[in-house]
């Protein structure tokens, strides 16, 4: 539940637009639909300022409603989460003294993480979840107890039944053999 009001501080030459959010409770349960916890916003926009036709003239004028500002508001932390990626992918300190290393090795890793998330949508995307983070992705998958042996002139792959259905083996040997579709 929010609502919009207008507040001036002692210093400020203009009122500014004020958009408090709470929870809202419903016969005992907090109804969160986006909205955590009590928050303030202060903003000039929606206030008819040249902000806001500029935002109208590039067809974000949805930008001053205060249900998407809280949205948005809410959601400010999300683009943290492909540093947290990338960090539980290699490392969270970067290995030599000397940057050009450090920048050489930054950019295998960025690599890195990128052949993983491609391998995430288009090989794993049925049993693992594409959003799952890396650690998680070498737990359920990676660290799966199996051994390889030649048995009649071929390598074959044993691994428990129990894994087997779990990881869906079969779909993904099928995937990795069968190849992607190229683009052209």
């Amino acid at each position: 539940m929010y609502t919009e009001f207008m507040s001036r501080q002692k210093k400020w030459k203009k009122e500014r637009r004020t958009i408090f959010s709470t929870l809202w409770e419903e016969d005992g349960q907090y109804l969160l639909q986006g909205i955590c916890r009590d928050s303030v916003i202060i903003t000039n926009m929606g206030m008819g300022e040249k902000i806001d036709e500029q935002l109208t003239k590039v067809g974000r004028g949805d930008l001053l409603d205060a249900g998407k500002l809280l949205g948005l508001y809410h959601e400010r932390g999300t683009d943290e989460l492909t540093n947290r990626a990338l960090k539980t992918f290699g490392h969270e300190q970067l290995p030599f003294k000397r940057f050009t290393a450090n920048s050489a090795w930054y950019y295998l890793m960025v690599l890195g993480n990128n052949l993983f998330e491609a391998f995430k949508e288009d090989v794993t995307e049925a049993v693992i979840p594409v959003s799952a983070y890396a650690d998680t992705f070498r737990r359920r998958f990676i660290d799966t107890a199996g051994k390889l042996v030649r048995h009649a002139g071929k390598l074959v792959m044993k691994v428990n039944k129990v894994d087997y259905v779990r990881l869906k083996f079969d779909q993904l040997y099928e995937k990795c053999r069968v190849g992607l579709p190229r683009l052209e």
